[in-house]
Formats: structure tokens, sequence, C-alpha cells
């Protein structure tokens, strides 16, 4: 046994890594898949695309690295959180396109929760704020809307899942409907404190427990695949942002990681118990292994990659995502210009649904180069909130930022994001961290590895970015984007 198979299932494409003992990656295939965007505010995915993708990227690195399965000791699964499918049992055919998490289709229906006074009763067991975000009201709207859905779930004949529940179901043949604890920490039903969903959340958002999918470990056997040829046993799921936490050996209190992504994910490990935010972050499972159970504080930001793909396929103003950092750095800063990438709504520390993009402080000089760099800054300052606003919840004082995602590749808006922050910003050797971490958690199910010490060992840095600096040269910018966030909150009116 060689090697631990990551399928790691995102927002924008399908990827399948095979890691070594060491923590090397042996191989890699990434496919994407069609994004939709049926109205404004709306965003789904077709969960055939995903399974079609997942399921091509892995016969691809299978057969690019001449890997049989039985050189395989696992596979380990990670996944965007929150968007969600709901399916028939019988058939397995999702009913629905999957409501992918950036979708806001449901900010109404949440705010007529918060009028009916049931945030703190959600807030309280979950940890999570009320927000179309999570999983809980894509699957609400799902009932309500698509004909005949209501009386399937409630005769017992409809499955919901986050996507590592659907690409378990799949692998298995239907034999397995689970999920690990992290991944029901995002559905907005899950109590994080009894480890159980919980039956007064189902009622508020009228879903039946029947619908939903057995919680597990992270790291622990969940059921075997022969989709691949061969029986390969699937014994680590987590989402991808508490993968990353994992695979950054971020496994002590206090230490933080940040993946920029599609969205731009930061979470600081809080240890076995989980630490109450009063500054709008959300308190969320890390992992569990064994009958142990670690938390975290998290941020999130919806927009950050993202912004990167708008400036390539809606500006057109770049060919391939690389040649941002190319095209921001002919400009020494952004010439005043400030972009806010909420173009699908605020996330921490501010929660709103109803915030849109902005792009202000354009003159006649402005060009493309000005436009590239606001959009760079735009991904910082947004991390750099919510560090502050992390900070001020644990107390504790940020020494260092490890880093992860493709957008931390791009060297530019690393030292952006050390600037703003004065503090060094870290990137790893390995750049696949997410898959990575689900791969670790598979392995540590069947001793691959044989403890977490091993693991975080296996952590080794690549770079490092120092700010450059001064304290008033940051206040100073801090304040200019806090102008132009000011001006896109509440911009849509129901």
């Amino acid at each position: 046994m060689k090697y631990i198979l990551a399928l790691d299932q995102g927002t924008t494409s399908s990827r399948a890594i095979l890691f070594e003992k060491s923590g090397a990656v042996a191989g890699m295939a990434q496919r994407e898949f069609p994004q939709h965007f049926p109205t404004p505010g709306w965003v789904e995915h077709n969960p055939e695309d995903i399974w079609e993708s997942q399921i091509a990227v892995v016969k691809e690195v299978l057969e690019k690295n001449w890997v049989s399965p039985s050189s395989i000791a696992a596979i380990g699964i990670t996944n965007q959180r929150e968007t969600v499918v709901v399916w028939d049992r019988k058939t397995g055919k999702p009913i629905a396109p999957a409501i992918v998490w950036q979708d806001r289709r449901t900010a109404s229906m949440c705010a007529k929760l918060k009028l009916l006074g049931k945030e703190k009763e959600i807030r309280k067991k979950t940890g999570l704020v009320l927000d179309p975000y999570f999983s809980a009201s894509k699957v609400a709207w799902i009932l309500e809307k698509v004909k005949g859905a209501r009386a399937k779930a409630n005769a017992g004949e409809l499955a919901l899942g986050t996507i590592d529940t659907w690409l378990t179901w799949r692998l298995t043949c239907g034999r397995v409907h689970a999920t690990d604890a992290t991944n029901a920490s995002r559905t907005m039903l899950y109590n994080i404190h009894t480890l159980k969903w919980d039956e007064s959340l189902l009622g508020i958002f009228g879903i039946p427990k029947s619908m939903l999918p057995e919680v597990k470990p992270s790291s622990g056997f969940y059921g075997e695949t022969q989709v691949f040829g061969g029986s390969i046993p699937i014994s680590g799921i987590a989402g991808d942002q508490q993968a990353a936490l994992f695979g950054q050996a971020c496994l002590k209190p206090g230490m933080v990681k940040c993946t920029y992504g599609t969205g731009c994910f930061m979470l600081m490990n809080t240890g076995p118990k989980p630490m109450v935010s009063k500054n709008e972050l959300l308190t969320t499972i890390a992992w569990q292994i064994g009958d142990k159970t670690e938390y975290a504080l998290e941020g999130s930001i919806f927009i950050a990659g993202a912004v990167v793909q708008w400036l390539r396929d809606g500006l057109g103003i770049i060919q391939t995502s690389a040649e941002v950092e190319e095209l921001a750095n002919r400009v020494p800063d952004s010439g005043g210009v400030i972009l806010v990438p909420a173009f699908a709504g605020l996330g921490a520390p501010h929660w709103d649904a109803y915030a849109r993009g902005i792009l202000v402080g354009i003159t006649r000089g402005t060009n493309s180069s000005h436009i590239a760099r606001a959009s760079l800054d735009g991904i910082a300052f947004q991390v750099a909130e919510v560090l502050r606003a992390m900070e001020a919840d644990s107390s504790i004082k940020l020494r260092e930022l490890r880093v992860d995602g493709g957008a931390s590749r791009n060297n530019l808006l690393m030292q952006i994001q050390s600037d703003l922050l004065g503090v060094p910003v870290i990137r790893p050797k390995v750049s696949e961290i997410t898959a990575l971490g689900a791969a670790y958690l598979a392995g540590l199910a069947v001793n691959f590895w044989k403890s977490t010490h091993e693991i975080a060992t296996q952590w080794k840095e690549a770079g490092r970015f120092k700010s450059k600096w001064t304290q008033p040269q940051r206040k100073s910018a801090i304040k200019l984007w806090g102008k132009a966030l000011s001006r896109s909150k509440g911009w849509i009116e129901e």
C-alpha cells in the first residue's frame, strides 16, 4: 500500500491527488465543471457534473501514474461545504440542482426567521449565524419549491447531503448515507455541543429527520468503493476548510490558517471546547478523531479567488488567472481605487446578504492595472478584518498566518496581506494542503500514518512574506477600505 488517494471536490473543479507516506504529491488530475447562475444571486451545480468530473479525475490520475487500486491504502474526501444535494433514495437521482454555498436565494427566508426570534437558538446550538450561506435554508427551499418534494420527504423517500455525502453515496452504490462531524456542523441542523442532529432545528426549517445522513468521525471507516476496480476503503472525510487546517498541521490551540480559494476562509484551532464569538465569527467543529472533538473559530469570506475569475471571464482584462499578478505589478498601488468584492453579499464579520460589489475611487487616470491591484487589495482587506475579529474573540495575538489555496501562489497578494496584517505570512512546501488534510485523516484511520505528531513533523515552510508597512500606512489604508465598505452594504432591497 503505497498511497492515499484524496478526492478534493471544490466549487469550480474536482481534483484527485495521490499522496506518498512522506506527504509528497505523487500525482494529480483536475477538471473544471460548469457553474450555473439562473438568476442574480443564485448559484447552482448539476450534481451529476460533480460526480462525473470527480470520477474522471480519479481514473486519470491512476492511469497517468500507473497506479492500481491495490496500491491505495484508503480514500479521503474533502469538499466544498454547505452546498447541498437532495436526491431520490430509490433512483439515486437528484430532484433539483445542487444549491451552492454562495447562493443567496434564501435571504428573505433567513430574514423572516430572524424576525420570528429564531436566531438566538440557532446560534447557540450550531455556532453559526442565520445566513443563506448554510445548508438548512437551501434544503427548505427545495422542499418548498420542487413539485412533490415535500410529500416524498415526509414519506422517507428523499435523502439529503453535502457534497461529501453525495460522493460517498455514489462511490458505495447507495450503501452508505453518511457525513462527518465537520460537514454536519455546517448544515445549521447539527448541535455542536450534543454532537447530534437537533429536532428543534429540523422543526424550524421543516426538514424531516429521515432525510439526514449518519454522522461519523472525520477519521474512521465509512465503507468501501469498488468503482475503480478492486476494493478501497473510504476512511476520512472533512469539509475543505477543516481539512486545510489539519493539512497545515495547525494542531495546537491558537494556530491559524487562511485558505485562498473561490472564497477565503480563516480558521483558528481553539481546542476541545467551543469558543463563542462576540465578533460575528463562526464556531465550528475542526475535526473529530475517535471520541475526541476539536473546535475552531472561523471567518468566512464569500469572494476571494472568484474576483480574479471575474477579471478574466467578466471583464476580460486577463486571459488566465495567473496573469493578474503581472498586471497588478505594473502599478505601485491601486491609485486610490477600492474594490469591495461583495458579489454574493458579505460574509464575516458583516453577514450582509444584501451587500453587493462596488468599485470606487475611479479617476480619468485609472486603468486595468489599478483595477487588478484593487482586486488583490480587496481580498487582503477582507482577511485582515476577519483576523482582527479573531484576535478580539480569542485574546490571542497572531504571530504568523499559514496560507494555502490557489491564490496563495500569488506573491504580490501574499505581500499585500502581510503588509495589512503586520505579521509574517507563510506558505507551506506542499501546496495541495486541503487534499493533504483529507489524506492525513484517511491515513490515520488505516495506520498509514501513526499519529498526529508524525503528521506535524512533515509540515515544511516554502515561502515567507514579511510586512514592509508602517502602522500609519496600515491605518490609512484600512480607513479608506472602511469608507468603500460602508457604501456596499444593504445595496439590494427586498
